[in-house]
């Protein structure tokens, strides 16, 4: 009973440490695009958080769909699969809504809406570069 929990705990902490991890190049685009769009500074560290948050949401949802792939065509992608694309259009939208509600601007009120989705896609755009350079 004990080695099950102790690894479900390693495991926990290995998830947080490494979506923290994650989340501050996130950040700094959520921050830069929210500067540049809201032409106002942003709490820097409410967007690590809501980066945070969201990471964490990603990394979840992105291992449950390695362990989705696990019967698939070595060389065929993930985005074959509807519910894939459902969930990354999903977690799109949970990253939107995190940033709109937990993003402040300097002057204490939230940032647009439209700002944050614009946010969201810069760092959406950014992880699919990276992601198609790293797999060839």
């Amino acid at each position: 009973m004990t080695q099950p929990l102790l690894t479900f705990l390693s495991a926990a902490i290995w998830w947080v440490i490494y979506s923290s991890a994650a989340a501050v190049i996130p950040a700094l685009i959520v921050w830069g695009a929210l500067r540049l769009l809201e032409k106002t500074p942003v709490v820097f560290n409410r967007a690590y958080m809501a980066s945070l948050i969201w990471a964490l949401i990603a990394v979840l949802t992105g291992g449950l769909a390695i362990a989705a792939q696990h019967g698939q065509a070595p060389g065929q992608s993930i985005f074959v699969l509807p519910w894939m694309r459902a969930s990354l259009v999903l977690d799109m939208l949970i990253g939107a809504f995190l940033i709109w509600r937990l993003v402040p601007r300097i002057d204490a009120r939230r940032v647009k809406p439209t700002s944050a989705c614009m946010a969201v896609a810069l760092v959406m755009v950014v992880a699919m570069v990276l992601g198609t350079t790293i797999r060839r």
